[in-house]
């Protein structure tokens, strides 16, 4: 894989992806949310994760929070590249191993409790590393492990070329060009005129959805200003609704489906890639699945809502209009509470930021002028489930507080 200074993209070319036997239809997994080799079974999930300490001990220092429950922000000190590199060198031993796991855990725990974490200048970072690094995260954290990294319908419309001259499905390409086109596609169908419709969790319309992405802006606007992202926490805003209408969203399902990239496809001649797509239950050309609407994180153990977002169609159970004044209320629940988000800059071309897609949503700011590409690699979890036994995020905060300080935050 190039470096980054060598990056190479192409668009629109069927010579740069390799012709693949179309699958026609939805995925046979669509609605069907408890069935599948990803979906795990009650007796079978992991209790919630305690991170090892050795990351906060050793580069705790060079971190701080953006906000108390959502986004961390690390300095170039901390470099991740250097984590990857000692898990996978066949040279380092076995205790070298060990301590690239534990980092790596650690890292993971803490971007599902804190939703996003930012890394600076993350110069030693190449694609190869950022896909190895993101499919760790969720390797390293219990997700099945036949499950490796999203290849988006979209790939074959162009992407990042390899070193085989081919474009890499398996990274998918950020670029404005893009983001425009499906953007008028979006207000023909949705009438969604507003930024703020833009909030979303990475490639819900699979039937398995992404548990850790990773994304970086390789090619910053000319003026070097704008097109900041901006994430929310769904623990939060599963808190923030009254104990009725968490138990009401707990029995509901979801329909989540993209009709939007269907069109995309359709408005510029090419076939979607309905090939497994990361996991064996993506498949199809038709964009749609079931999932519960409030979620538990299998790695923290708090419950989120996740009937939220761009592919977000319809809350299975209700009436056409209930659904609809449900959907905006919750969406109009994100957009209206500042104290929920966090903006994060993209200060050079080697910042990275990792969120975990079960608890927190985001949004591009496409506040700028002239060009921006990135790259995304997305790793492909579990089938969402809900353990109605999960906590919540605020109170295991506040607990730890507790223990720590001897204070009394935590509710009794």
């Amino acid at each position: 894989m190039p470096a980054l200074d060598d990056l190479q993209f192409q668009e629109f070319d069927p010579h740069y992806f390799k012709d693949v036997k179309p699958i026609t239809g939805p995925s046979p997994y669509a609605d069907k949310p408890t069935e599948g080799p990803s979906y795990i079974p009650p007796e079978l999930r992991q209790k919630p994760l305690v991170p090892s300490g050795i990351f906060a001990n050793e580069y705790g220092q060079h971190g701080k929070d953006i906000s108390p429950l959502l986004g961390r922000d690390y300095s170039e000190n901390v470099q991740v590249a250097d984590f990857i590199d000692l898990l996978l060198d066949a040279k380092s031993s076995e205790q070298d191993r060990e301590r690239a796991q534990n980092l790596i855990r650690d890292i993971a725990i803490e971007i599902s409790r804190k939703g996003a974490v930012v890394f600076r200048n993350q110069h030693k970072l190449t694609v190869q590393k950022q896909k190895d690094f993101t499919n760790q995260l969720g390797l390293l954290t219990g997700k099945p492990k036949e499950n490796g990294l999203h290849i988006h319908p979209r790939a074959p419309a162009g992407g990042l070329v390899g070193e085989d001259g081919i474009i890499d499905p398996e990274v998918f390409y950020v670029f404005s060009s893009f983001d425009r086109v499906q953007d008028k596609l979006a207000l023909a169908r949705r009438g969604a005129a507003f930024p703020s419709a833009g909030w979303h969790t990475d490639i819900t319309f699979e039937p398995v959805p992404a548990d850790y992405s990773a994304l970086k802006i390789v090619d910053q606007p000319d003026e070097g200003s704008g097109g900041d992202t901006v994430f929310a926490n769904g623990y939060a805003l599963y808190e923030r609704l009254s104990e009725p209408l968490q138990e009401f969203l707990e029995n509901l399902t979801g329909t989540y489906s993209q009709p939007v990239i269907e069109d995309f496809g359709k408005d510029k001649a090419f076939d979607l890639y309905s090939q497994p797509r990361g996991a064996p239950e993506n498949v199809g050309d038709i964009l749609t699945a079931t999932h519960p609407v409030v979620r538990t994180n299998p790695v923290t153990g708090w419950k989120s809502v996740f009937a939220l977002g761009t592919s977000f169609t319809k809350f299975n159970e209700l009436t056409p209009i209930e659904s609809k004044q449900l959907r905006d209320f919750l969406n109009e629940s994100v957009v209206n509470s500042h104290n929920l988000q966090v903006r994060i800059s993209w200060n050079s071309n080697h910042d990275i930021i990792f969120f975990d897609n079960r608890s927190s949503y985001h949004t591009a700011t496409r506040d700028y002028l002239g060009t921006r590409r990135g790259i995304r690699t997305i790793s492909i979890g579990e089938r969402p489930y809900l353990d109605k036994n999960s906590g919540v995020q605020s109170e295991a905060i506040y607990r730890e507080l507790d223990e720590k300080n001897g204070t009394f935050l935590s509710k009794k």
